[in-house]
């Protein structure tokens, strides 16, 4: 069993499955409604952002499930780029943007909490964050 046993390699599992998804939601379905999530002070094309962020999402998914020892490092990466992406939930919740169906100030303020969780799940489940201390303690 890995390191951190099976409750982290579920976590992770299931982090890199929902990446990909959203990933593919970003260059299918779902194009418009990320469009809405990218503030108009980015100097580029807002398609162009959800394309790219959703081929990133991709990588980072595919990362997560193939990459067991360098789960780590992928942990932050995945981390850092759930922090990038957080101006454009702000954003939306600032510019009373409807999309994703949170059509609503308080449906848009409380999405803000789930981001953070994002960030401690990539780094729990990949084990980057608590490290587990020298001699088990």
């Amino acid at each position: 069993m890995t390191q951190g046993g099976w409750p982290r390699a579920f976590a992770r599992t299931l982090l890199g499955l929902a990446l990909i998804g959203a990933g593919v939601s970003h260059l299918t379905t779902l194009r418009q409604d990320f469009q809405a999530q990218v503030p108009d002070w980015v100097p580029l094309d807002k398609d162009f952002v959800v394309l790219a962020s959703g081929v990133v999402e991709i990588g980072l998914g595919a990362a997560l499930l193939a990459l067991p020892r360098q789960r780590v490092t992928v942990g932050w990466v995945v981390a850092a780029f759930f922090v990038a992406i957080f101006p454009g939930n702000i954003s939306q919740y600032l510019t009373r943007t409807d999309a994703f169906g949170l059509n609503t100030d308080q449906a848009r303020l409380t999405r803000l909490f789930f981001q953070p969780l994002l960030v401690l799940w990539a780094l729990w489940s990949t084990g980057a964050w608590p490290r587990p201390r020298a001699g088990g303690r």
